[in-house]
Parts: C-alpha cells; structure tokens; sequence
C-alpha cells in the first residue's frame, strides 16, 4: 500500500453499512410522513364547537404544535440528507473515512451513527 492510498472499509463491509444506511433512509423517510401527516391534521382540527376560552387556548396550542412539527420536519429532513451522502460516500469507497485525520471511524460509532463523518478523536479536537 502506498502511502497516498487511503485505508477503507473492505467491500463487505461497506455492503453491510449500504444496507443499514438504507434501512435508516427508510424509517427516516416514514417518520417524516408522519410528522407531515401531524401537521397536516393540526391544520385541520378546529375547534370551532368548543368554548371561547378553551378555543383561544387550543389555538395556542395549536400554534406551538405547527412549530415543533415544522422544526421536526426540518430536523428529519436533514437526517435523511446526511444519510443519503453517506449512501453516496458508500459508493464512492469513502465511506467511514474520517474528513479530520484520515483515519476509520470506528465500526461501532458508525453503526449508530452511520452518516458521521468524523471519529470520536476528531470529534474530542474540535472541543
């Protein structure tokens, strides 16, 4: 090996991340339905039969439901995002290549977290 390759993950390996990276991509996708879903319903629940007082109470709640969906969605969204670039590092053979020092990141780490991009060793510099 010279010393301008980089080290990898072997084809198996990176087979196995592919498959658990698409299972995330899935469950991720279907949580984001539900979220959109949420918000969706929230948009549709009046309140129109209820009491004055309880109504202005539950359009406040409303209004603070609608937000956490939205940051929700938008949190989710990204997740997706990140996994789909690990899908793309998967491919390419870069996949669980630290950006920092060059290094693996750990099988471990990437199995919980699969779209990292850095090891615990870089993580712990950037303190």
């Amino acid at each position: 090996m010279t010393t301008d390759e980089k080290i990898r993950y072997s084809d198996a390996d990176l087979a196995e991340f592919k498959e658990l990276i698409l299972k995330k991509i899935e469950k991720a996708q279907n949580d984001l339905d539900l979220i959109k879903s949420a918000y969706m319903n929230d948009l549709n629940n009046g309140t129109d039969d209820t009491s004055p007082t309880f109504k202005a109470f539950e359009e406040g709640s409303e209004t603070m439901s609608k937000e956490a969906n939205s940051q929700l969605a938008i949190r989710q969204e990204k997740f997706i995002r990140d996994l789909k670039n690990a899908l793309f590092r998967v491919e390419s053979k870069t996949y669980g290549v630290c950006k920092v020092t060059g290094k693996l990141i750990g099988k471990d780490r990437l199995k919980i977290v699969p779209h990292a991009t850095m090891s615990i060793e870089a993580k712990n510099l950037q303190r």
